[in-house]
């Protein structure tokens, strides 16, 4: 039997690095990772090249164009936006694809191109689109089509104004790929990131439930871990709704999930709340159980039923349901909490019931229930508890 310089013993007698382990598992996880993004975003590579072709086979022959560069190239520049208000930024950047194009060709035309010509027809282009009220977006787009203009094809025998509406074509077909001919799932788009989201509530639960059922501080303290963590999470999921809740809008092929979506919309406050409330959880479950304090079986049980009722939200909020079947688990995880907290606990432990209650309460919210309705349940559920 041997031991390496890293501490691990190979019973073979053969002498293993722990160094290459670990890389080959990061090398697997960043494979994972990126198949998993390009899953995110096949729906967007297939919008780009159909739009992209289609633009140029509108604009050479239906305008008359033989080579209408512009019109694929505003199309991969409009579906280039991924992510929140999309449809409202697509059409901003086809307005400074079209007005950057429109000044570069005018002003390459009578001052010729050079280092200080396109200096001054990206200054032009710029000012153009604040002057007409543009974003950012607009004004950046505006920037780089003038760039274009004014290095890949500088006019010399005229001003082509063909160009803008070579454009004007390829932001067209790309806005008319997103909303009509291949529109994103809402559904599908929105649950991707609250399902990671949602699962960090339910694995942060879980390691707390199980910390307080084996007196372990491990597993408390990976819960305490993994909910501080989930911020990033929570960031996802607040900026992908916008673009769901557009795609439902905008999009007729979609208008079928404007309920689902508006369920997962309504949903969100109470996840982000049931995330917090659970870190706190988590945090005195931790000093609970360094402190020695109490911990009857019941609290494990409470909190292990929260993360089973969190599971049946994750289910069937991606399934397009409301989760009614996660209010019988909620009611028990109360019930649970209160034979605990009846058994007597000290602070730390009343914190927990008190955070128990408080989750139980914001899930319930993504049941359909109103606040007050739902903190009328947790009251009926496990009585009013009274300070010691």
């Amino acid at each position: 039997m041997s031991r390496d310089c890293d501490g691990v013993v190979d019973p073979g007698g053969v002498r293993m690095s722990g160094g290459t382990a670990g890389l080959a598992e990061r090398a697997r996880q960043a494979a994972r990772e990126r198949w998993r993004r390009l899953q995110a975003l096949s729906v967007v590579l297939l919008q780009t090249s159909v739009a992209a072709a289609v633009s140029w086979v509108v604009a050479s022959r239906a305008v008359g164009n033989s080579e209408p560069v512009f019109a694929p190239i505003a199309a991969v520049i409009t579906l280039g936006v991924s992510t929140g208000q999309r449809f409202r930024r697509a059409v901003e950047l086809v307005l400074g694809v079209a007005l950057g194009v429109a000044v570069g060709d005018v002003l390459i035309y009578f001052i010729g191109t050079g280092g200080w010509q396109i200096g001054v027809a990206v200054a032009l282009a710029m000012a153009a689109a604040v002057v007409a009220g543009g974003t950012a977006a607009v004004v950046g787009q505006a920037a780089a089509s003038a760039v274009l203009i004014s290095t890949l094809t500088p006019p010399t025998e005229g001003i082509y104004f063909s160009r803008v509406v070579d454009a004007l074509i390829g932001g067209g077909v790309a806005l008319v790929v997103m909303a009509v001919l291949l529109p994103v799932n809402p559904l599908t788009v929105v649950s991707r990131v609250a399902r990671p989201a949602l699962g960090v509530l339910i694995d942060g639960l879980s390691a707390a439930s199980r910390g307080l059922r084996e007196q372990d501080v491990g597993p408390a303290h990976d819960a305490l871990l993994l909910l501080s963590e989930g911020e990033d999470k929570l960031d996802e999921f607040h900026e992908v709704l916008p673009e769901g809740q557009e795609a439902a809008t905008m999009a007729p092929l979609r208008w079928h999930a404007r309920n689902a979506l508006r369920q997962y919309v309504d949903s969100a406050e109470y996840i982000e709340r049931s995330i917090r409330n659970a870190r706190v959880l988590a945090r005195r479950a931790v000093t609970l159980l360094r402190d020695g304090e109490p911990a009857p079986p019941e609290l494990g049980e409470s909190v292990a039923a929260l993360a089973e009722a969190a599971s049946v939200i994750r289910r069937d909020l991606g399934r397009g349901r409301v989760p009614e079947e996660a209010a019988d688990l909620l009611r028990r995880a109360v019930r649970e909490a209160t034979v605990a907290y009846r058994q007597g606990l000290r602070f730390s432990g009343s914190v927990v019931v008190a955070q128990i209650r408080a989750i139980a309460t914001d899930l319930l919210g993504t049941t359909g229930l109103s606040h007050e309705e739902a903190d009328r349940e947790v009251r009926r559920a496990g009585g009013v508890l009274h300070e010691r």
